[in-house]
């Protein structure tokens, strides 16, 4: 973790980079939209919005670096020591960036410093170990042929990134993209533009050609839209909702079709079966998966399936675990339960519950906002029972600390549960039975199916992506890395 000489600070006192970042360059704009702390419901910054013909000058300006630079010519083992140096960079600035990070996100300090900064430097330096490993390949051919497969950047990869972990997301994204030699692009939320601008900075002083890694600020109907629709954009990665992503795949084809690689909703089942070796452990993971930044991350394990003789053990610990939080605003290093990113998202929260409720579940606990808070937005620990299949909150994607219940009898009902009929991002698989685990595995529809375990670990190598309606392709490992080079096949007669 870097080291700072003490985690809280005054939001007063921290220095707001707003604006485009342009041909290496911060470009302040004018009045826009107005950024809001989620802690206190502040308006810190107007944040400009970039049109279309803003857009095309970003695009059009990182193009020219691209080509210009030689970057995605140059020998390879060059870009990985820029992404080395830059990474490196990241953690002697933790501090300001973690800063930024948990002043206009839902990130408290102690994890932005602890995870949040450490993550984002790590996967820089992740990407920039397959920069010189994915080359090509020759092609099995007749004697007198040589077949060969080359791969080549797209040339501008655009990326649009969440508003819950704004600095790790640019990394995942950034990092394969430029990895692969490309320029790219990145349109952060509106909610938590800022510690995406001071990365672009940071770049810059890494080495990184100027316009490499452009930012540009606006919404998604504007700015986003522009960007996805722009000619000179070969590929978009996009990590956000289920509606969005169908957005984006129909302005990209505007166009001319590209590829696209979308990380989208989720409503991630926790199995738990009665053979549990740790139930007490079990219940902590359980309870992690969905206090963890108040729910308000795509894999969140928001549906626990547990096994009836379990499920009164279960239900006891988890309510243990939620009663345990300590709610604070960000900047403060004793947070350890995050805001609502913004009172409209609070509010659809509690929609879902209340439409729940009113279908029949019972609250265990929580079921509403917390009292007694400031102008932010807290949203109690949820713990709903009784709960149906056709519910709204077994069926709808909450983003928020919302835990649905449902008890099964037997492996075939468990995994049938389990098992969304619309979402398939994440799962986790509690069983003392690894022959029960590999059966549920392989019968629940999901890009990431975690056992006896909730969560991704530190390095990186392992793919992310759903499937059904939460998303195509995958971030992370090798693959993020493949999906941002195109492929010319190439035959030579001798």
């Amino acid at each position: 973790m870097p080291s700072c000489d003490t985690l809280s600070f005054d939001p007063a006192s921290i220095r707001i980079p707003n604006g485009h970042f342009i041909a290496g360059r911060l470009e302040t704009g004018g009045p826009g939209l107005p950024v809001i702390r989620p802690s206190d419901g502040q308006v810190i910054a107007e944040l400009p919005v970039a049109d279309a013909a803003t857009v095309d000058r970003a695009v059009t300006d990182a193009a020219a670096a691209q080509a210009q630079s030689g970057w995605g010519a140059c020998a390879p083992r060059e870009r990985a020591r820029v992404l080395r140096r830059f990474a490196d960079l990241i953690e002697a600035d933790g501090c300001a960036l973690g800063q930024l990070e948990a002043l206009s996100s839902t990130r408290p300090i102690t994890d932005a410093m602890a995870y949040d900064v450490p993550a984002t430097a790590e996967a820089f330096r992740f990407f920039a170990e397959y920069a010189d490993k994915l080359g090509g390949e020759v092609a099995a051919t007749r004697s007198d042929h040589l077949g060969l497969v080359v791969s080549e950047p797209y040339g501008v990869v655009a990326a649009i990134t969440p508003w819950n972990f704004p600095l790790s997301m640019v990394s995942w994204k950034a990092g394969a993209a430029l990895a692969a030699g490309n320029a790219v692009v990145v349109k952060p939320s509106e909610l938590t533009p800022f510690s995406t601008l001071r990365l672009a900075e940071i770049a810059v002083e890494a080495g990184l050609p100027p316009g490499l890694l452009t930012v540009i600020q606006g919404d998604g109907r504007t700015t986003g839209d522009a960007l996805c629709r722009h000619p000179r954009v070969g590929k978009i990665s996009f990590t956000g909702s289920t509606l969005t992503g169908a957005a984006i795949m129909a302005a990209s084809a505007a166009s001319g079709v590209k590829p696209v690689t979308l990380e989208l909703g989720g409503k991630s089942p926790q199995l738990v079966f009665a053979d549990v070796p740790d139930l007490a452990k079990t219940a902590g993971d359980v309870a992690g998966s969905i206090l963890y930044n108040a729910g308000q991350v795509c894999v969140a394990g928001s549906r626990l399936i547990v096994e009836e003789p379990v499920a009164d053990a279960m239900l006891d610990a988890l309510v243990a675990c939620f009663s345990a939080v300590r709610p604070g605003p960000t900047w403060e290093a004793g947070t350890g339960f995050a805001p609502i990113v913004s009172r409209r998202q609070l509010d659809r929260i509690d929609d879902i519950v209340r439409r729940t409720i009113a279908a029949g579940a019972t609250v265990l606990c929580g079921g509403g906002p917390m009292p007694g808070r400031n102008a932010g937005a807290w949203y109690a620990p949820t713990i709903l029972t009784n709960v149906t299949p056709d519910m709204p909150a077994a069926r709808e994607e909450i983003f928020g600390p919302v835990l649905t219940v449902q008890t099964f009898s037997g492996e075939e009902q468990g995994i049938a549960l389990a098992d969304h009929p619309d979402y398939g991002l994440a799962a986790g698989v509690h069983t003392g039975d690894i022959g029960k685990a590999m059966r549920a595995m392989r019968r629940i529809q999901a890009g990431t199916v975690w056992i006896n375990r909730y969560g991704r670990t530190a390095d990186f190598v392992v793919p992310t992506g759903g499937f059904k309606r939460s998303g195509i392709g995958k971030d992370l490992g090798r693959q993020a890395v493949e999906a941002n080079l195109r492929h010319k096949s190439v035959l030579i007669a001798f």
